[in-house]
């Protein structure tokens, strides 16, 4: 530890991300990357792009993209915010929306980087356990709250939480800001941003990341209310007025244009997570059911870590997590039909 840190960073817990080896060539199930390449057409646009222009600044206000959402989402421009990932715009939501004198609220089992973005902005939070089969019972959380965030699908246990409840949890704390965040909703969910126009106090959050297969590019978007917009623009603005860079921004909407591919790769996941989800079963796991692109399941009888780390000396890597209640369960990414193959075959031979 350095003497040149303050007491926060001396503090801090950070974020730590799934493994990213360089010793040998793996298959990499532990990040919940797309195993697809984006679209041709996005190749195509960031290879026509005109170099020249990086000497210039890029549009500050990424107009061209926030109208493209918009009109996918039917929603206007000043409805949509843009961030370097969802990360990025978590990070600001968290500045701009929960620093409060009631805690923020979510789940015991979520994504890590909520209780990290509280110790950096030293946010008081209160995590609601999920019940005993990890759902998500909003009956739970109480009236008094300074904000709810949760990811739908959770990660990482991959269940999905009806729009109804969402719907409910925005009337039950009309005078709170909810946060869905929607990273995974493209492999088997029905997004919340249609209720953005309906609840003032609903910020939806999704990425480019997943499945959209651009998580090397760093690009999320935020939609809901403009007053919301607003804020995030605040905050925004007062840490870096020029987020995304002009490559992006070019990239996100040849990606938007190619809908055709987006949807079949989306659906060949699905596929692919509905096949492995049975075999997984066959070979005596069981599996939550769901709606990401990745499973989280455990074995009958041998332990997660030990599966880890064996499938790790084989050349697989999946995630797990070493925490009260999910210690037992392995995260796996559905890659192509291929790799889950290979997966497969290595859990029949570590098995048998």
């Amino acid at each position: 530890m350095s003497q040149y840190w303050t007491d926060l960073v001396h503090q801090l817990d950070p974020y730590t991300p799934g493994e990213q080896p360089q010793d040998q060539q793996y298959v990499k199930l532990n990040t919940n990357e797309n195993p697809y390449p984006p679209s041709p057409k996005v190749i195509e646009a960031i290879n026509a792009y005109d170099k020249a222009r990086l000497k210039l600044y890029p549009d500050p206000e990424s107009t061209a993209l926030r109208r493209a959402l918009a009109e996918r989402f039917d929603v206007t421009a000043e409805n949509v915010f843009l961030g370097n990932g969802s990360d990025e715009v978590l990070a600001h939501s968290f500045q701009a929306f929960f620093k409060r004198q009631q805690p923020l609220l979510f789940p015991d089992i979520s994504y890590s980087f909520y209780p990290v973005y509280c110790g950096l902005y030293q946010i008081d939070f209160q995590t609601i356990p999920l019940d005993s089969d990890f759902n998500i019972t909003i009956d739970d959380y109480p009236k008094e709250n300074g904000g709810i965030i949760f990811p739908n699908p959770n990660a990482p246990t991959s269940k999905l939480l009806p729009l109804m409840a969402i719907e409910q949890l925005c009337r039950q704390h009309s005078h709170s800001v909810i946060i869905v965040d929607e990273a995974y909703i493209d492999f088997g969910g029905d997004s919340a941003i249609p209720l953005t126009r309906q609840y003032p106090n609903l910020l939806v959050i999704q990425t480019f990341s997943k499945s959209r297969s651009l998580a090397g590019l760093r690009l999320g978007y935020a939609i809901g209310h403009a007053d919301l917009i607003e804020g995030l623009n605040r905050i925004k603005n007062s840490f870096n007025s020029y987020p995304i860079d002009a490559i992006a921004q070019t990239a996100a909407l040849a990606s938007l244009a190619d809908d055709d591919y987006f949807r079949q790769h989306c659906q060949a996941i699905i596929d692919t997570r509905d096949n492995m989800t049975a075999q997984l079963s066959e070979l005596g796991f069981s599996v939550l059911p769901s709606a990401a692109n990745f499973v989280f399941a455990q074995h009958q009888s041998e332990s997660a870590e030990h599966l880890y780390r064996a499938l790790k000396q084989r050349g697989v890597l999946v995630r797990y997590f070493n925490k009260p209640r999910i210690d037992n369960y392995l995260r796996i990414t559905v890659g192509t039909g291929e790799e889950c193959e290979h997966l497969l075959d290595a859990l029949k031979s570590l098995l048998a």
